[in-house]
């Protein structure tokens, strides 16, 4: 199962070439480069870990490419999304965010179906199958 996050989520994987042009985009613009990984890719996991620092002020995309290569080469496993934040007083926000690695293999998500005290209602929540490993051995080749 294909995760659908962010910006380009439905469109084929990036190449390295369309990732640096993004990340050209985004410093074009004066944004802020952020480069996060996780390897627990749920809808509600909204906090990914932080490669490094964000990058402020940068006038060469090389530098954010050259960070989110070794964050690649760390972790090939995980999920490596790349942030574009806008610094400016008026937004001060996430303008920009595609995830630009993923793991070979994406096992999904189960739905969990629960049913409420007053035996009327159901409760549905989303599990993904790689949590059910523990943190750093999931997405492993067996």
């Amino acid at each position: 199962m294909r995760i659908t996050q962010g910006t380009f989520s439905y469109l084929p994987d990036l190449t390295d070439e369309e990732i640096r042009a993004q990340i050209a985009y985004i410093v074009k613009q004066g944004w802020a480069v952020a480069i996060e990984y996780t390897d627990d890719p749920s809808p509600y996991n909204v906090y990914w870990h932080m490669w490094g620092l964000p990058m402020f002020d940068l006038e060469d995309p090389a530098a954010a490419m050259y960070e989110f290569e070794k964050c690649r080469e760390a972790f090939p496993n995980h999920y490596i999304r790349i942030n574009g934040y806008d610094p400016s007083p008026m937004w001060q926000a996430q303008r920009a965010s595609f995830i630009a690695h993923r793991p070979k293999e994406e096992p999904g998500f189960r739905l969990h179906r629960q049913l409420w005290s007053d035996g009327r209602r159901l409760k549905y929540t989303l599990e993904a199958y790689a949590t059910i490993k523990p943190p750093g051995q999931r997405y492993q080749e067996e």
